[in-house]
């Protein structure tokens, strides 16, 4: 696991985009572009990453009825992506449509499990169960729809290491106890240490006043 580093770039302009990711090393980082910069930028904002050599992680959770997911995944694999996102709540069959449309590629699907915004308060709401019994039994469906790994909580880590097939991407990672819209968070060591095959950063990166310097130190912490 050359590189465990997810910056999340979320820009809405094309120019802060670049800059962004002008300040930014392939060798140290992937790079994770979601549905704020999608939205804005589209297309362009991949060509612009892969031109600068990074692999792509593109987050844009999709979540519809199977056919319409594997259309969109379809409409989606020639651009210069490695792994991509959809909810593992869609369910089985949904799952399965999402990794047929990518069987004759190397994207990898990863499913989210329960948004790391979610406190147990949200999840009991919605799903009528606390966040780790929510996402012991979205890593079920992910594991029967042989899915590639899963998205979810430095805290639920150890849930998915007890599966040996998922790989895990972990978002929720802070440099430091912080008031914002995350409620399951760690730093990015704890998380490495934990056994996340990749972490997820944004803003703790990309509001530093050194993007580059950020990052190499976030690196240098977690070998």
């Amino acid at each position: 696991m050359s590189k465990p580093i997810i910056v999340a770039v979320d820009e809405t302009q094309l120019s802060s985009f670049k800059q962004t990711v002008d300040s930014l090393n392939s060798d140290l980082c992937m790079i994770k572009v979601g549905s704020v910069s999608f939205n804005a930028i589209g297309h362009e904002a991949l060509r612009y990453v892969a031109s600068k050599g990074f692999e792509i992680f593109l987050d844009l959770k999709l979540h519809d009825i199977p056919n319409t997911v594997k259309k969109s995944i379809e409409g989606l694999i020639s651009l210069p992506i490695d792994m991509m996102t959809i909810h593992t709540s869609g369910g089985l069959e949904m799952m399965r449509a999402a990794k047929k449309a990518v069987e004759n590629t190397d994207i990898k699907i990863f499913g989210v499990t329960a948004l790391t915004s979610l406190s147990d308060e949200d999840t009991s709401t919605i799903f009528q169960r606390n966040a780790s019994n929510q996402v012991k039994a979205m890593l079920d469906l992910a594991q029967e729809a042989q899915i590639d790994g899963v998205v979810c909580s430095p805290h639920e880590l150890d849930l998915v290491l007890e599966r040996k097939s998922l790989l895990s991407i972990t978002p929720g990672i802070r440099l430091s106890e912080s008031a914002d819209d995350q409620s399951r968070v760690m730093t990015p060591k704890d998380a490495i240490s934990k056994g996340a095959d990749y972490i997820v950063i944004g803003r703790p990166i990309t509001n530093a006043p050194n993007i580059s310097e950020a990052l190499q130190e976030i690196h240098n912490s977690i070998w």
